[in-house]
Parts: structure tokens; sequence; C-alpha cells
């Protein structure tokens, strides 16, 4: 079991920055996978970035302004959002999958909202 608690999410002006943050807990492995999702109102949930050993990856829409990073000693990751925009508002969800056996856990998730 796995369980996943972020935070950092809030209100921005378009053009400002956040930094989300997850901690993972329990039977966490090095090769496993770490990243964020998001779902806006009325939207399927997309991928935004993801991190495993060092492979990070990241959806078009957000590369080059997000970042992710993780600290093993910590088992935590991280999510620096850049120049954000109106569109990168909604719900982000922390996401983990075992590199053993594929099993996924989801956070709660935490708002982003964006003001233009």
């Amino acid at each position: 079991q796995v369980q996943l608690v972020e935070s950092g999410g809030g209100s921005v002006q378009s053009g400002g920055s956040l930094r989300l943050s997850c901690v993972a807990s329990g039977s966490t492995e090095h090769f496993d996978t770490l990243g964020w999702y998001r779902q806006a109102p009325g939207k399927q949930r997309e991928l935004v970035a993801f991190t495993r050993a060092a492979e990070s990856k990241y959806s078009d829409s957000v590369k080059g302004r997000f970042t992710i990073s993780r600290d093993y000693s910590k088992n935590t990751v991280y999510l620096q959002m850049n120049t954000l925009q109106p569109e990168d508002a909604a719900v982000y969800y922390c996401y983990y999958k075992t590199f053993l056996n594929n099993i996924e856990y989801w956070g709660q998730g935490t708002q982003v909202t964006v003001s233009s």
C-alpha cells in the first residue's frame, strides 16, 4: 500500500508560479513512477508529467514551463509550475505506479486556480 498526500495548490494570476508537493508513504521503491495528472471541469483527467528513476516526461502543453523533480530521501515529488495560464487551472492529482506489478495509487487532489 502507498499513501499520497499533496500540498501546494492555490490561486495565482496568469504568469505566476506555484509548486506542488506530494509525499508518498508506505511500500515505496526506487523504480516506481511518481507523477502528476490534472482534471479541469468537464474534461478528462490528463497526464501532466511523471518521473521514474532518471527519466522524466511532460505533456506538450506544459513542456518548458513545468518541472518535475523527486527527492528520494523524503519520498516526495514536486511539480514546479511557472508561467501559469488560465488553461492550467484544474485539480492536480499525484499519481504513483509500482514498477513490479503496475499497481496505481492516487492522491486526493489539490486545486490550482489561475486568473487572467
